[in-house]
């Protein structure tokens, strides 16, 4: 599922949108949130805990795009 465009359909922003939910909900990106929060408090990040949602959430969506070309053989 890539990232939709601005003139997308409705539809296809709405199944994007439940996507990043179920991403946000899964106990893997709340740990690694969690995780990135300690660290970015640690490294006195400003809004540490926007910036650990915002790079967990970048990376769970990076990481399923890489494993759909991978899996596709388009490298």
């Amino acid at each position: 599922m890539g990232v939709p465009r601005l003139d997308s359909p409705d539809e296809e922003i709405k199944k994007w949108l439940n996507h990043i939910a179920l991403i946000c909900l899964s106990e893997e990106f709340q740990e690694l949130k969690k995780e990135l929060e300690q660290i970015y408090r640690q490294c006195q990040v400003e809004n540490y805990t926007l910036v650990a949602f915002v790079d967990a959430l970048y990376a769970f969506v990076a990481q399923e795009e890489d494993s759909r070309i991978y899996q596709s053989g388009v490298f």
